[in-house]
């Protein structure tokens, strides 16, 4: 009597307790399907590195004992859907039960439990064994707040898990938070460390998953592919961060150059959501690293909050929002999202560079995305959920529990200020500060009207006017708001005009 375990693409963890035992009564069913490829226009490397990743998860299970079902993307019996595939693999084994894990994303978490709701026989859902906390875990914690703060529920983690803490429970340093520390421009020293990540080859799975009629875009780079394949390569890559990126990595996190395409982040962000790796041994060794003198605290504090408290803080609002949350338009915005989103084909230097280089290689850092792209986007009134979509298909990490908040909460300011307190705008003078994209761009960071002015300054300006009535209260604006009446009835016009001019020529900036 078979069982039938199902594995989704991003619960390719080996260390999962199904795997502790070899049972020959268990089948474990992976499948690639023109439904997960589908539901947004994805990153050609997005799409390879699940499918390679999988491939490989399949090879491990079959290596170690298992028996295992792979329905290939170009298999004669692929339904393309996963109910239709569950049905038929559940009448060609005769299957007596089956269990999956618990997904991470709304949508087929419904799909899952409409199924097991009208199966012909006993449906069981399990934990994933991934995150520190449950879903519900968040609400818990923010239960009676109206805003559910990151930092409130990062210190409570902290102190649960007993992180970066003395041995009398304070946070080592005096301190919760170095963000003030981590926020210097990177000027070419210290050097980018080399790019150290092994290359795979996967031309002939690219020629398969084209064959197969699958849409994307971007660079497949399928002859010199980065993206590890399997645990043991997350673990090379988490060694060469820590080692190599770690000391830096407070100091430059929210730099941003043309000249270098990773600084210092990690690039785990990818084997994290598809759990090849496990976010308590790389908080761990984090702060291992620390304890041994190999990193500063400062360094270490901040990529451990990127982990132990922003990725399950959204984890959690995502949870406890959806589903609705994806619809959420809190400013009512409806301008399209610009053409150049998707061939990086646009005048202003910072956006044609973070663009170009998501186009090239599916990663733009967490700046780059909150304070170029989504910066303007948010400045010209793009409608969020084109936003999302984007955000959603060009990374490589981004899956919609963790890509979702982040973009309509923190990015667009859609939620109304739920996840954040203010919206995540600049203008020109914050990019040229944190970047060297402004030189030699043909618009210039200091004019705010005219035909060369930075089209970030009147957006930014014509923003905060647009939406004076519901923002104009905000205690973190108040400088803002201050500067706006300052400036004369006669700037502000100009600035109007400038803005106006510009949101009605989106694509031609």
């Amino acid at each position: 009597m078979t069982t039938l375990r199902l594995i989704l693409g991003d619960q390719l963890n080996p260390r999962h307790r199904w795997f502790d035992q070899i049972r020959p009564d268990v089948l474990y069913v992976l499948m690639e399907i023109r439904q997960e490829t589908d539901y947004v226009l994805h990153h050609a490397q997005k799409i390879l590195a699940i499918f390679a990743a999988m491939r490989d998860f399949a090879r491990q299970l079959k290596e170690a004992g298992h028996r295992v079902r792979y329905i290939a993307i170009d298999d004669a019996s692929n339904r393309q859907s996963l109910p239709a595939n569950l049905d038929a693999l559940i009448a060609h084994y005769d299957a007596a039960a089956l269990e999956y894990q618990h997904p991470d994303e709304w949508r087929l978490d419904r799909q899952l439990a409409d199924y097991a709701a009208a199966a012909p026989i006993p449906v069981r859902a399990v934990d994933s064994d991934h995150f520190y906390t449950s879903r519900d875990e968040a609400a818990g914690i923010f239960a009676g707040r109206r805003q559910w703060l990151m930092e409130h529920f990062y210190r409570t983690l902290r102190q649960r898990h007993g992180v970066l803490l003395t041995a009398d429970g304070k946070p080592e340093g005096g301190q919760w938070n170095f963000d003030q520390d981590n926020r210097k421009p990177w000027r070419g020293e210290p050097p980018e460390p080399p790019d150290r990540r092994r290359r795979h080859d996967h031309r002939a799975l690219w020629q398969t998953i084209t064959d197969a009629g699958v849409k994307s875009f971007g660079n497949p780079s399928a002859e010199a592919f980065p993206w590890p394949l399997n645990r043991a390569e997350a673990l090379a890559d988490l060694d060469d961060f820590l080692t190599q990126r770690l000391p830096h990595f407070g100091d430059y996190q929210d730099a941003m150059s043309r000249h270098a395409t990773n600084l210092f982040h990690s690039l785990l962000s990818f084997a994290l959501n598809v759990k090849l790796l496990d976010p308590r041994e790389v908080v761990e060794r984090a702060e291992a690293a620390w304890r041994a003198g190999r990193a500063p605290l400062a360094a270490v504090e901040g990529f451990i909050r990127q982990i132990l408290g922003w990725r399950e803080y959204v984890r959690g609002v995502y949870w406890a929002r959806m589903p609705g949350y994806d619809t959420l338009n809190a400013l009512d915005h409806h301008t399209p999202l610009p053409r150049w989103f998707w061939d990086g084909q646009t005048k202003m230097r910072c956006l044609a560079h973070a663009i170009g280089q998501s186009l090239d290689t599916a990663y733009a850092h967490h700046i780059q995305r909150l304070m170029i792209t989504g910066n303007f986007a948010l400045l010209a009134g793009v409608d969020p959920a084109e936003v999302h979509r984007w955000y959603l298909g060009i990374y490589i990490d981004a899956f919609e529990w963790v890509e979702l908040p982040n973009t309509l909460g923190m990015s667009q300011f859609a939620d109304g200020g739920l996840l954040a307190t203010k919206p995540y705008v600049s203008g020109a003078a914050y990019i040229d500060r944190m970047s060297d994209y402004c030189r030699d761009c043909p618009y210039d960071r200091k004019q705010r009207v005219g035909e060369k002015a930075c089209p970030f300054n009147a957006l930014y300006w014509d923003f905060f006017d647009r939406h004076r009535e519901r923002l104009g209260r905000n205690p973190r604006l108040g400088m803002v708001y201050r500067t706006l009446e300052k400036m004369g009835e006669t700037e502000v016009t100009a600035i109007r005009e400038r803005a106006v001019f510009l949101r009605a020529r989106l694509d031609e900036v």
